[in-house]
């Protein structure tokens, strides 16, 4: 394995980090003070749309694709340093048009859309002048389970009627978000991973409202948040399927395991940047006549802290490595290990940079307390932690089932 990168993927990290450094970070503030004016968490603030366009000017734009059609042409390991970068800033993967639910949306449309659908919804996604949502999870069924999914796409001549309610869409609310890709069931007399199918819902289509908004750890998200809404007798086109009918539930999973990787390294990005806030913190203040720094307790948060962050980077480089060698299928074991991992890593770090900020750490002048709820949403989303827990021991023990002993 060699995670050196390249020349091409060193010169994108450099430029990112300077974009992200010398105008992402300092725009976070200007970010708030422009969405606060404007009175509406669903708008765009203009500061944004300079952001988008100077990252556009550094060749910082689709980053995420590996293919060269419609990306950069990256790897999962080439990307993977530069996800980190974005993910000290919660403005910047936005920036540079590499934020979620999008990337998933146009790496399943770029791998399973038609000509026409790639078209009408990737091209605008690719360029930024649109958004998008996913409608997988719902309220009334443990949605860790994707089989667990009651609503339903019912085929009716040339069109397909949706029936559900589906929560936790992020985006959804916002005026830019066009459609979403819908998952439900369309055979229920199929296997149980082939009963889902997924199709594209323009959310103008009559039959979509939405419910209510929801907030995370008290925050409301700006870019039309996370919704609850209810689909009632939607109607579709037929060629608004995506792959093939029962095709939904291996989508789901080609689209998590990437998407896990960009998450992981995103969340590792989080942790490098309140690490440095921590450090810098603890130099500034004194404590019982002596700098923070100083003391034990603190010097021990510092030592474990690199060392936890340095073996998560390296877990999930791994894994990208594997990804790209042997396919998802060859390291699923790594991707629910990196999903446990990190985040659990990334909140240690995070609630000690809180701490040592004292009440400073849980307000809005530091991005700590929106980093830590931003990261502990990823111990839910793409599977719970008991989720990946129980694959990853159930692969490993069937490598003992009916085997004689080697121990």
């Amino acid at each position: 394995m060699d995670f050196a990168p390249t020349p091409k993927v060193a010169a994108l990290a450099e430029r990112l980090s300077e974009f992200v450094a010398e105008r992402v970070k300092p725009a976070e503030a200007v970010y708030k003070e422009q969405l606060d004016a404007a009175g509406d968490l669903a708008c765009q603030p203009a500061v944004m749309e300079e952001l988008k366009a100077a990252a556009r000017e550094r060749d910082l734009w689709n980053l995420f694709l590996p293919d060269e059609e419609f990306g950069a042409g990256l790897s999962n390991v080439e990307y993977a340093p530069l996800a980190e970068i974005t993910g000290s800033s919660p403005l910047a993967p936005e920036a540079v048009n590499c934020s979620a639910p999008d990337t998933g949306n146009m790496e399943i449309l770029a791998q399973f859309g038609t000509p026409e659908q790639q078209e009408r919804w990737l091209r605008p996604l690719l360029d930024g002048e649109i958004r998008s949502c996913f409608a997988m999870t719902e309220p009334d069924v443990a949605s860790s389970d994707a089989t667990n999914i009651r609503s339903e796409i019912v085929a009716d001549g040339d069109e397909y009627v949706i029936n559900g309610r589906k929560w936790w869409t992020s985006g959804m609310g916002w005026s830019r978000c066009r459609f979403a890709i819908f998952m439900g069931r369309s055979d229920t007399q199929a296997s149980p991973h082939r009963q889902q199918s997924m199709v594209i819902v323009p959310l103008d289509t009559p039959g979509v409202r939405i419910v209510r908004d929801l907030s995370v750890f008290g925050y409301n998200h700006p870019r039309g948040g996370h919704a609850e809404a209810v689909y009632e007798d939607v109607r579709v086109p037929r060629s608004n399927l995506l792959g093939e009918e029962g095709g939904g539930f291996a989508i789901a999973q080609a689209r998590l395991g990437p998407g896990r990787i960009h998450h992981c390294m995103r969340a590792i990005g989080a942790a490098e940047r309140a690490f440095g806030l921590l450090c810098e913190r603890v130099q500034q203040r004194v404590a019982w006549g002596r700098p923070l720094a100083e003391q034990g307790v603190i010097q021990q948060w510092i030592a474990d802290a690199r060392i936890e962050i340095e073996q998560a980077r390296l877990l999930v480089l791994k894994t990208a490595w594997l990804m790209d060698t042997v396919g998802v299928k060859g390291a699923r074991i790594e991707i629910a290990a990196i999903k446990v991992a990190v985040p659990n890593m990334a909140l240690r770090v995070i609630d000690h940079a809180i701490q040592a900020h004292g009440g400073g750490g849980v307000s809005e002048d530091y991005p700590l307390a929106e980093l830590w709820a931003d990261v502990r949403t990823l111990r839910i989303a793409d599977g719970p932690d008991e989720v990946h827990r129980m694959s990853i021991a159930r692969r490993e023990l069937r490598k003992y089932e009916a085997a004689p002993s080697k121990n």
